[in-house]
């Protein structure tokens, strides 16, 4: 099981450092979030600047930009990093598509299909010599000459991961993509009664076995009350909007999506994470002491994820400590 960090960047003059700090503290990933800076930059900067660290947009979406300069950036970053480049994608929803980025919106499932493969054409192209030729619903593709052409890849092709909540995209990331990052909101149970279902019936469609597909999450952790407190805020905001109530229900919890929903619509943010047992959290994430916590999240996930991190910041020299044992439980055979 691979360990990962995640991170946010704030200012593209401080990603160097970190990016060398996660590679030294021993992290296998470094993945980066598109908030407010897009992540190919950053993590152009990274890849430059370390050698051994694999690197992801986690994620970067994807209705924002077209599918051939998704597939430009993507192939940039394998060959700045050679080889260890990894596209996340993600298709955020209607109101930043249409409004933030000013693109057109609708069927984001069928969409997030169509764009997955005429990046694969691309591709295909660049590497290949096969014609660059997409004809799909959303997105055509017919015309490129030498000059706009980049040179192949000395490496593998970059693997692509999807986030995915819903059954479509679930199903859609096991036919098409080589992982997929789900949701921190999702219990190992869910991840194995639910999810898992979905993406065997994708991995079905396309004629290849669990094997194939890389499954990556972020999981919520508590070794302290304060962290207790932060990761129920969170948990509790998501268990507020609709999206997320089938992991309630799956654990008998449906109807506190609806009580959270009306809280946020009387404006009762601050006291939103009181409504979250430890019960809740310890499903939902896991609670133990920081010596233990690595060991307990391998226990409950060793066998069902194939990389996991984190919902905590990694910050650069606080705790460093901490973090080099946690990594080390999971590289240890």
């Amino acid at each position: 099981m691979k360990f990962d960090c995640t991170v946010f960047v704030e200012d593209l003059k401080s990603i160097v450092p970190l990016g060398q700090a996660v590679e030294s503290i021993g992290f296998d990933t470094l993945w980066v979030a598109e908030t407010a800076h897009t992540p190919f930059q950053a993590l152009a900067l990274v890849a430059h600047n370390t050698s051994r660290l694999k690197l992801g947009t986690g994620i970067a979406v994807a209705f924002a930009r077209s599918p051939t300069l998704t597939a430009y950036e993507a192939w940039d970053l394998a060959q700045l990093s050679d080889g260890r480049f990894m596209l996340g994608l993600g298709t955020q929803i209607k109101a930043h598509i249409k409004r933030r980025f000013g693109m057109e919106w609708g069927r984001p499932g069928p969409r997030m299909r169509d764009y997955l493969l005429a990046v694969k054409a691309a591709w295909a192209n660049f590497q290949d010599d096969e014609p660059f030729e997409h004809q799909g619903e959303f997105y055509q593709l017919s015309y490129i000459n030498p000059f706009f052409k980049p040179a192949p890849l000395t490496t593998d092709k970059p693997p692509i991961y999807i986030a995915a909540v819903g059954p479509y995209m679930t199903k859609l990331a096991g036919e098409l993509c080589d992982g997929i990052h789900i949701h921190a909101f999702s219990s190992a149970d869910y991840i194995r009664q639910v999810t898992l279902p979905k993406i065997e019936e994708g991995l079905e469609k396309s004629g290849r076995t669990r094997a194939d597909i890389s499954l990556n999450s972020a999981i919520f952790v508590a070794t302290n009350d304060a962290e207790k407190i932060e990761a129920k805020k969170q948990i509790a905001f998501y268990a507020s909007t609709p999206a997320y109530r089938p992991v309630l229900e799956l654990h008998g919890w449906g109807d506190l999506q609806e009580r959270l929903q009306q809280m946020t619509r009387d404006g009762k943010w601050e006291t939103l994470w009181q409504e979250i047992s430890d019960e809740m959290l310890n499903t939902l994430g896991v609670i133990a002491e920081p010596q233990d916590i690595g060991h307990a999240v391998k226990e409950r996930y060793d066998g069902l994820l194939d990389r996991i991190g984190f919902y905590l910041p990694f910050v650069p020299g606080q705790r460093d400590d901490f973090w080099r044992a946690t990594i080390n439980v999971f590289h240890d055979a």
